[in-house]
């Protein structure tokens, strides 16, 4: 069951981003429906913490590093999930 699950969300996905700064993890992996999950770490304690996200709960300093960070392919499906600018 789960791997059917876990399909679904494969094909649906568009790419993940990956702004990791220093040693914490901070990627972001964005979907056909427009979801965005961001899976980071808060310290080396509290990893992998798992949030959904809306365009308007990200920074503009995130959503630069994002834009910068993103495959060209994807760039412009990007930012209209992020409302970037």
């Amino acid at each position: 069951m789960l791997n059917s699950l876990k399909n679904n969300d494969m094909e649906k996905e568009i790419c993940t981003i990956s702004i990791t700064t220093n040693w914490l993890g901070d990627e972001y992996t964005f979907y056909e429906d427009d979801r965005i999950k961001r899976v980071y770490d808060n310290n080396s304690l509290s990893s992998d913490v798992t949030e959904w996200l809306e365009p308007n709960q990200i920074s503009k300093q995130n959503k630069d590093k994002l834009v910068k960070n993103c495959p060209e392919e994807f760039k412009e499906r990007i930012m209209l999930i992020l409302d970037y600018p």
